[in-house]
């Protein structure tokens, strides 16, 4: 396997772009499927393996898929005749599980495998069902898979509460609901810039699709929807990772894309701990030339502090001297990066969801593996402070959000590389020679 190792002890200097989001881009890739005629183009489209195997599953499905140079990806979806999610394509990631409400939409009926994807916690889908069945489907769920079909083979408009404010099942029900009869009203949706740009793909399809960004989303439905052109929003966790990065490595970096709006919540506290942060037209500065001072964050769902990010910032709080507290309300098994940073050297204790950072002096450098997307950006930016090199392995989940992330991190000045599973055969294979 591919492994990653940074040499500490470089201040960030410069400037970095952000591709497009993650998150965004692949409910509305899930969300061509809709389009019974035309082509979608979407642009600033990251080359992400997630990117990849959701491709892969919508060709399975009958949907034409072809890149058009760096960052387009065009989907064509007049041809797509299959409603079943093959098990070996979803299980890769858990965005799989999104092909599940354009699929019911359009065909009025679907069977998919239960997704796979990082392991931070248990991810309910029970808040999709409920709003499936609420839009006239009978839903059967065995050990492996969902099974949903419309009576009448269409779904009809409904009024739906979710429980909690969930970006999947928000989106899942939103793509049901475009081509259903009548009005949706989906109550309590979460708010995400990603719940916006998806809303604003499929009204150029052709949906009505009103309120998204706030906590009541209207629908009504349509009989029919078209392929068009749309650019994904920058990724605010790219961002974000980056502008955590300036403030570890006492740097200062100018993220270009960062949309200041998407990352209030970490500038805000970036800004507490003592870091000057500069909002620009085009992207976000921030610089760390002084000492700063430990933090309180408590994740939330949006517009509160990104679960995503609550990785990155732990990392930063190892290194900030002084009692740190880092609460973790969204998932309940996100914290296992912990055990890492302590090979690392770092002091944290965890108690419940709660875990306390009291901020060492000094990070060592240590073999270290990757248990999720974003416990690997977490490690690599301990990596930069840490004395000595720190050598990551679970490199495949880092490709699963960040696109060329190690040169992005050479760029800015850090002793970054990646080394591929040939390269550290052949060096293994030379050692071994070396003592025959």
């Amino acid at each position: 396997m591919a492994k990653i190792v940074v040499q500490g002890g470089q201040r960030l200097m410069g400037t970095v772009k952000v591709h497009g989001a993650k998150n965004a881009v692949l409910p509305i890739i899930a969300a061509s499927i809709l389009g019974s005629k035309g082509e979608s183009v979407l642009e600033e489209v990251p080359n992400l393996s997630d990117v990849g195997n959701l491709r892969a599953l919508l060709e399975v499905m009958g949907v034409e898929t072809g890149e058009a140079g760096s960052g387009i990806l065009r989907l064509n979806a007049e041809l797509a005749h299959s409603t079943e999610a093959p098990a070996e394509l979803v299980r890769k990631l858990r965005a799989s599980f999104l092909v599940l409400g354009p699929l019911l939409g359009r065909f009025g009926k679907a069977r998919v495998s239960m997704p796979g994807g990082c392991s931070i916690g248990e991810r309910k889908v029970d808040l999709h069902i409920k709003g499936f069945e609420a839009m006239g489907a009978q839903v059967e769920q065995g050990d492996s898979f969902i099974e949903a079909v419309a009576a009448g083979g269409r779904l009809k408009g409904a009024t739906i509460y979710l429980d909690f404010a969930s970006v999947g099942a928000t989106q899942n029900i939103m793509m049901a609901a475009v081509l259903a009869e009548g009005k949706t009203i989906i109550e309590n949706a979460a708010k995400e810039p990603e719940i916006v740009d998806l809303a604003n793909y499929l009204n150029k399809m052709g949906a009505d699709v009103r309120g998204a960004g706030t906590d009541t989303i209207r629908i009504n439905g349509v009989d029919e929807m078209f392929g068009a052109e749309h650019m994904i929003i920058p990724d605010r966790i790219e961002a974000g990772t980056f502008l955590v990065a300036a403030a570890i490595s006492g740097g200062d970096v100018f993220v270009e894309g960062a949309i200041s709006n998407h990352l209030a919540p970490l500038i805000a506290k970036l800004k507490e701990a003592g870091a000057t942060v500069i909002d620009d037209v085009t992207g976000v500065r921030v610089k760390a030339d002084g000492p700063l001072k430990p933090l309180e964050v408590k994740t939330l769902v949006y517009p509160g502090f990104p679960t995503d990010l609550q990785a990155q910032m732990m990392s930063l709080l190892t290194v900030i001297p002084g009692t740190s507290y880092v609460t973790e309300t969204v998932f309940e098994n996100r914290f296992m990066h912990v055990a890492e940073l302590r090979r690392m050297g770092a002091d944290i204790k965890v108690n419940g969801r709660t875990a306390t950072v009291n901020g060492v002096e000094q990070l060592h450098g240590a073999k270290v593996t990757s248990t999720d997307l974003r416990a690997g950006a977490c490690l690599i930016l301990a990596g930069l402070v840490a004395k000595g090199h720190t050598e990551i392995h679970g490199v495949h989940h880092i490709d699963r959000g960040y696109v060329d992330i190690v040169q992005k991190f050479a760029d800015l000045g850090a002793q970054i590389e990646r080394i591929e599973p040939e390269e550290i055969k052949a060096v293994e294979e030379a050692l071994g020679q070396a003592f025959l």
